[in-house]
């Protein structure tokens, strides 16, 4: 039993950048390169095992084969995919339909839950979240008439942002934007509008009816969650049917949540510990360098705890991203 490092897939796009590259250190295949699928099981883009007895195995014949590493989780696929997604341009204004949908239109495909920490973005960066119609006949009005200015609705971000995206959400991360993703296991995108964009000479398909079919309609904004805990180190982000996120940080020494308790000399802490999953957990390095357990980890490091581990001894510098699947 031991601590899961995983070996990411890279992928280009013609939004695609290279800050992959520059600013997390990894061997892109161009300065195109969109997404990092850091924890990744599915299909169309395969992570695998990076060390130890498992080095080599893909993480969906380790789910098959040894089960007991994932609490025997009560699904016949790997349940989540972590991203980092690296916009240099805008992607398409696009939406996501549920399980139910996904199932009897996508060849039993999982619907796709996906949520957002925003790694870093320029000063006047934006997102898009959601739309403006008020009723569906609205909706398909504004679309047949092109009133995308009018429909979507635009807002400003800053670094440290969190967005949760529900299937049926109007969406799209915009130019000089930095992400993590998690996400449901599913790569289906239904792109509502791409700018007239070209990919080698031709328009980008799009999805109008599919798209029209899943939007919800009016949009209802999703906000991160209180911590169930602000004193944890730990804070969770966001809770719902497929995973639970959290930001953890451990800062200058300090947790989280005693950042600026300058004075206070019990502020300083050499450790903190990390919970044992009941099924496992995914954990991504944003920043610094931290020991797992006497193990290293740096910025740009992915790892799984697996189901049976315990408890995670952790210290150093460094700030993470965790999920896991809910129960």
């Amino acid at each position: 039993m031991y601590i899961l490092r995983m070996n990411p897939i890279f992928k280009e796009t013609i939004w695609g950048g290279r800050r992959l590259r520059d600013d997390f250190g990894y061997d892109i295949p161009s300065d195109h390169t969109g997404e990092c699928w850091a924890v990744s099981a599915h299909p169309d883009g395969e992570g695998s095992i990076a060390n130890g007895e498992y080095a080599g195995t893909p993480l969906s014949q380790l789910w098959l084969e040894h089960p007991e590493l994932f609490g025997n989780y009560p699904l016949d696929r790997f349940p989540l995919l972590t991203k980092i997604i690296d916009a240099q341009g805008d992607l398409s204004i696009q939406v996501h339909p549920d399980d139910v949908y996904a199932a009897e239109h996508e060849n039993g495909s999982l619907g796709k839950m996906e949520c957002w920490y925003i790694l870093d973005c320029d000063p006047d960066a934006t997102i898009v979240i959601g739309h403006h119609a008020k009723t569906r006949e609205e909706l398909r009005t504004m679309v047949n008439e092109g009133r995308w200015t009018e429909l979507i609705r635009e807002i400003p971000i800053k670094k440290g942002d969190f967005f949760q995206i529900d299937p049926g959400t109007v969406h799209a991360i915009k130019a000089g934007t930095l992400i993590l993703e998690s996400q449901q296991s599913s790569d289906i995108t239904y792109r509502l509008y791409d700018y007239g964009r070209l990919q080698n000479g031709k328009p980008r398909p799009l999805h109008l009816e599919k798209s029209l079919d899943v939007i919800e309609v009016p949009f209802v904004e999703r906000r991160a969650m209180k911590s169930e805990d602000e004193t944890s180190w730990m804070r969770l982000l966001y809770s719902c049917k497929y995973y639970k996120v959290w930001k953890g940080d451990l800062i200058g020494g300090k947790t989280g949540a005693e950042v600026g308790a300058e004075n206070d000399s019990e502020a300083c802490t050499k450790s903190e510990t990390i919970p044992a999953p009941e099924y496992f957990l995914i954990g991504s390095v944003l920043s610094g360098e931290a020991s797992l357990d006497g193990e290293t980890f740096r910025k740009g490091d992915h790892f799984i705890i697996p189901a049976g581990y315990g408890p995670v001894e952790v210290s150093g510098e460094a700030e993470f991203i965790f999920s896991a699947p809910a129960k």
